[in-house]
């Protein structure tokens, strides 16, 4: 295996898990091995040390950018002319930096979390985007340092606590309507 002894070096295999994980987050060890052409035992220790590294979040199947080396994050506000606007999108879609698009309200029309090597190759998506027909300016923010990463843990433990809290209040209603006595009419 031609993983350095500080992980900071992925080799072409390495890269291919990823990038079948991404593809296919749910796939099995054994169809992961079998796709690559490698071991089932040569997958499973490659996946051990990408999540030991850091590389891979999240139970094994999101990864860290920042750890394969894109840590520079920038949010793209971008002004467009509004008839060009799907062909502004489908342009994104083909620049590799580029994360995300939504489609906003206020000031600008398209907000983009684009990443980057370093800032010459953010500046190289930037111009990508510039060049886009359609895109009439654009502001960059770059990100400092991220204090909550992107999560739904917190929005679905609420929706449990909700239907648990409701659930409850519905099994006190039906005891409460089948333990009261039933009178008979006369």
């Amino acid at each position: 295996m031609s993983w350095s002894d500080d992980l900071n070096t992925l080799d072409p295999t390495d890269l291919k898990i990823l990038l079948e994980l991404i593809r296919d987050p749910r796939v099995q060890i054994g169809e992961l091995s079998e796709s690559l052409g490698i071991a089932r035992n040569t997958a499973q220790s490659r996946m051990r040390r990408l999540v030991r590294s850091g590389v891979l979040n999240d139970g094994g199947r999101e990864v860290d950018l920042e750890k394969v080396g894109y840590d520079v994050v920038g949010f793209v506000t971008l002004e467009v002319t509004h008839r060009e606007l799907d062909g502004v999108i489908g342009a994104l879609r083909r620049i590799p930096q580029v994360l995300e698009v939504h489609e906003i309200s206020g000031r600008g029309d398209l907000l983009c979390r684009v990443v980057a090597t370093d800032t010459h190759n953010l500046q190289t998506a930037l111009r990508s985007i510039l060049r886009t027909k359609g895109v009439i300016r654009t502001e960059t923010v770059l990100a400092l340092h991220t204090h909550i990463p992107y999560r739904t843990e917190p929005l679905i433990s609420r929706l449990v606590d909700a239907a648990e809290t409701a659930g409850a209040t519905k099994r006190v209603k039906t005891q409460v309507s089948t333990d009261s006595p039933v009178r008979e009419a006369d």
